[in-house]
């Protein structure tokens, strides 16, 4: 993202409000998709996703939450929503909604309670949030609920790299036969094979 706008609520709070830079809005198929950090306090799980889906609804869209700490990047995110998109259209959707399709994505998984915690949860939440369809206004609509924040692409250190290898069941082996550490792409080698044995 470029440099960010303050704008103040009612209770003379600061919002940050975003600009979106090109590597935020990016196409997933033919339609365009923005994915932007985030972080948020959630008090109640059901309450916030409600909120969420109200938004979406009003602007004919859907927004997933991923929990960025369960992800390696924006590539991960967007991977899963372009499968997950891949497989509405086909009408392979496991799932009954766009948003957990791409969480089963993201978890490399076809158990719901497994992808329901690649989402959010209660208390602190570090989030990557897709837009797909891009809206204009969304994120004005999303301020009072998320903290749209200025990081960067992750860069995964060594604690990240060994709790997703974990996490995915990637071997030490595995990521030796690839040049330098490419975690990412053997973590989306796991998302593209969920979809080849679905």
């Amino acid at each position: 993202m470029t440099d960010d706008k303050k704008m103040v609520d009612s209770s003379g709070s600061e919002i940050i409000k975003p600009v979106l830079d090109q590597q935020d809005s990016v196409p997933v198929g033919d339609v365009a998709c923005d994915v932007l950090a985030a972080t948020c306090f959630i008090e109640n799980r059901n309450t916030f996703l409600h909120k969420i889906r109200t938004i979406a609804e009003s602007f004919d869209t859907h927004i997933i939450c991923f929990n960025a700490d369960m992800l390696a990047g924006k590539r991960h995110a967007r991977t899963a929503l372009h499968h997950a998109v891949r497989s509405f259209h086909n009408r392979s959707m496991v799932s009954n909604t766009l948003e957990m399709e791409a969480l089963l994505f993201a978890a490399g998984s076809r158990q719901c309670s497994i992808a329901s915690s690649f989402g959010v949860h209660d208390g602190d939440n570090s989030l990557l949030v897709c837009c797909y369809p891009t809206r204009e206004g969304i994120w004005d609509a999303l301020a009072p609920l998320l903290n749209i924040t200025n990081r960067k692409e992750e860069i995964i250190n060594h604690p990240k790299r060994t709790y997703l290898m974990e996490l995915f069941g990637i071997t030490e082996e595995e990521n030796a036969s690839c040049s330098g550490d490419h975690i990412t792409e053997l973590v989306l080698e796991r998302i593209a094979l969920l979809e080849v044995y679905r």
